[in-house]
């Protein structure tokens, strides 16, 4: 074929289908009637804000007003602190529960012949204590809040989106002061 020649090319018989897709699965992510945000499988793929139809984690648990939306931001909110304050709570009960504290003293021998006695602290807790069983408790816990949040961010729903980062600072902030930063002095290899 020469591709080169002056004669025109009619493609007027190519039959060119276009059939609009149901941009949804029956859910309406958007705010005021809608719009086309990237749905897969009726699953938002882009952020968005509306509050029409939106799913929270349940399937009962849809959201269809503005209100229900500011209700949904606020208690997505309040779980992103619980998180945050989880993760600082386990590190102080964690502290608190290290009762098994034992000092090691090792001979070293100096450079002039003399014997230098260096000190280890060794910190511990048993496998079979209440705090062992506090701590995993809350670590469960801890985990299925943080899926929880993560499951919410992937609705992206704008909103919902902004409740968890806002949440997570909102604990951070308030519960990030009491974490102590224990600074060794000696300590010279980074």
């Amino acid at each position: 074929m020469n591709h080169n020649s002056t004669m025109g090319m009619d493609h007027g018989h190519h039959h060119h289908h276009t059939t609009a897709l149901p941009t949804t699965d029956g859910h309406d992510h958007g705010g005021n009637g809608g719009g086309h945000h990237g749905n897969h499988g009726g699953m938002a793929m882009t952020f968005y804000f509306g509050y029409n139809n939106v799913e929270l984690l349940f399937t009962g648990l849809l959201i269809n007003s503005p209100g229900e939306m500011v209700g949904a931001c606020i208690g997505v909110f309040l779980l992103a602190v619980l998180y945050e304050g989880l993760k600082i709570g386990r590190e102080v009960l964690l502290r608190r529960s290290q009762v098994n504290v034992r000092y090691n003293s090792m001979p070293l021998p100096g450079t002039d012949g003399t014997v230098l006695m260096e000190t280890h602290k060794t910190v511990g807790q048993r496998m079979l204590s209440p705090a062992h069983f506090m701590q995993t408790l809350l670590h469960i816990i801890q985990v299925v809040v943080s899926y929880f949040l993560m499951l919410v961010f992937m609705t992206y729903n704008g909103y919902l989106c902004i409740a968890v980062a806002a949440g997570a600072g909102m604990g951070y902030f308030l519960f990030s002061w009491r974490k102590a930063v224990v600074v060794d002095i000696t300590e010279h290899c980074h």
